[in-house]
């Protein structure tokens, strides 16, 4: 599947539900959204059952307020053979200006799985642009380091005391 046919866009108007009491978004509702976003994109690709394997460090440039529009816009970065990295821009517009700004961004990665739940493998990814390709580079760095950020972290939880 060629990379920009991966792109999707979902959107949605903040409520005061998603809010605390200054109304600003709860950081976690911006989560979820893009957890959302990047799991139709990697459904799309896959044309299968996926799961969230690994979000990237969030930070939230700016607050997203009660009324504002959040649109994420995600596409597929890299594909190996069962999962993909797929990559997500968070823009926020206030509807009463018509002002945009970009809140955040962040990287997921995900795993396609069979009805037994055990990992299948995805399409190749097809590149077509000299941006896709630097995505795709970019992608393959974040790998290597979650790679081995995974290999010197110990078995199982610390000190969880088998909860």
């Amino acid at each position: 599947m060629r990379a920009a046919d991966t792109a999707i866009e979902l959107s949605a108007l903040m409520q005061p539900a998603d809010a605390n009491f200054l109304g600003v978004i709860h950081g976690g509702v911006i989560l979820k959204q893009i957890d959302e976003a990047a799991g139709t994109c990697a459904y799309r690709f896959a044309r299968t059952r996926v799961v969230t394997a690994a979000i990237d460090r969030m930070s939230f440039h700016f607050p997203v307020q009660i009324g504002n529009l959040v649109v994420c816009k995600a596409s597929v970065n890299w594909a190996g053979h069962s999962s993909m990295e797929i990559g997500v821009r968070v823009e926020a517009e206030d509807l009463a200006t018509g002002e945009w700004l970009h809140t955040n961004s962040a990287y997921l990665v995900f795993v396609a799985i069979d009805a037994e739940r055990r990992p299948t493998p995805v399409p190749e990814l097809l590149l077509e642009t000299a941006d896709e390709r630097l995505r795709w580079a970019a992608a393959e760095e974040r790998r290597r380091v979650r790679l081995a950020e995974r290999d010197r972290e110990p078995e199982g939880p610390a000190g969880a005391g088998g909860v």
